[in-house]
């Protein structure tokens, strides 16, 4: 008896496996940028996202300081590696060529902000980027001051002193200057 289950448990995980093979390798499953991605695609990246931020991403508290000086230097590293897909100030107000085309699309951020989310969590995200999305890692671009110095500027970007606030609509999303 124990045999037969076995067997059918084998021959089922067979049959599943073969048949995802069959289908991924039909072509039925689209890996174009601008294609509608299928629900347990969608599942599985959300799931696989938050799991491994729970787990990865840093817990200890920022260690850049929230000055001016700081946020500014945040609003800088934004314009010049994040505006380009994230936008301004004004939002999705145009979006740039490269945000258009981009799929998953990014979060504009003055509308879509992450100001709820732990420094932490945005750390991790731009210091590994995030697979099957746009999102690069700059890991081997940007130091982890300078990202702590971003995820300081994502946390506060809703409530910016006057003088930052001044610089951070003045950014521009394209072209990239």
């Amino acid at each position: 008896m124990l045999k037969v289950m076995a067997s059918g448990v084998v021959l089922t995980l067979v049959v599943v496996l073969s048949g995802a093979y069959v289908l991924v390798q039909s072509g039925l499953i689209p890996a174009n940028a601008d294609a509608k991605p299928g629900g347990l695609e969608t599942w599985m990246a959300h799931t696989s996202l938050k799991a491994t931020l729970r787990h990865d991403a840093p817990k200890e508290q920022n260690p850049v300081a929230l000055t001016d000086k700081n946020l500014m230097a945040g609003v800088y590293l934004f314009a010049q590696n994040c505006a380009v897909c994230h936008g301004t100030a004004k939002g999705v107000a145009p979006a740039s060529p490269i945000a258009k085309g981009l799929y998953q699309k990014p979060p504009q951020l003055a509308i879509d902000g992450v100001e709820d989310d732990p420094e932490g969590y945005s750390f991790w995200k731009i210091k590994h980027g995030i697979r099957l999305t746009g999102m690069p890692s700059f890991r081997d671009s940007l130091s982890d001051r300078q990202i702590w110095t971003l995820a300081l500027f994502l946390k506060h970007m809703d409530q910016l002193p006057p003088a930052v606030q001044q610089t951070w609509v003045h950014v521009h999303n394209w072209p990239v200057l």
